[in-house]
């Protein structure tokens, strides 16, 4: 009789390849979900439409998501994944950056999250789906002021001396440049790059 392994924490190997196999699939079903909201529409889309998509059955889409709105709320979890890898790498290009070259990536960044063109972003901003907008900009503001309180600016400022209520700071401003752009796409950078430096009251520190 083959002996099962386990790991250190008493995993064994087949369950470890049952997980493994299992973060696939859902991961596989979350892709197809979003490039067909991106491609059709959320509305416009069914679970039929996705699990035609990945190449399984419905019975196949419930193991994994119990409806629609579950699979939704993690393509927006997709999202905001790319909005901190691009926070990231933002982050990393500071060293070669003068702090005011910085703040005009960071709101190229924020343009990029907002305005990138597809029917599944347009779909975001119906008063059909405000709830799922809603949803999506809290939990943008939340993990976005998480990563800039983890991450400051690395030219000294006087923000970054501070710590009290930094991640309130960051969550009411990340949702304030939010709102403005979405009615204001056409501000001027320089405006908005004003706006964050006196809420954050980014000066060299002599």
């Amino acid at each position: 009789m083959q002996s099962v392994r386990k790991n250190a924490r008493g995993v064994t190997t087949r369950e470890v390849l049952r997980s493994n196999d299992t973060a696939k699939r859902s991961a596989e079903i979350v892709v197809a979900a979003r490039e067909l909201y991106e491609e059709k529409g959320l509305a416009h889309t069914s679970i039929q439409d996705i699990t035609n998509h990945v190449g399984v059955t419905r019975s196949l889409f419930y193991h994994y998501f119990q409806n629609k709105e579950e699979v939704t709320s993690a393509v927006l979890d997709q999202y905001i994944t790319d909005f901190i890898e691009a926070m990231q790498h933002w982050h990393e290009s500071q060293a070669v950056q003068e702090t005011d070259e910085s703040l005009h990536s960071m709101v190229k960044i924020m343009r990029m999250v907002l305005f990138e063109k597809n029917t599944f972003r347009m779909a975001l901003s119906t008063q059909e789906n405000a709830a799922l907008y809603l949803d999506f900009l809290n939990r943008f503001a939340a993990q976005g002021a998480e990563f800039m309180v983890a991450h400051p600016l690395t030219t000294p400022t006087k923000y970054s001396e501070q710590s009290d209520h930094l991640y309130e700071t960051f969550y009411v401003l990340i949702v304030g440049l939010v709102s403005y752009l979405r009615s204001h796409p056409d501000a001027d950078d320089d405006v908005l790059i004003d706006v964050v430096s006196r809420m954050l009251h980014i000066e060299q520190v002599a």
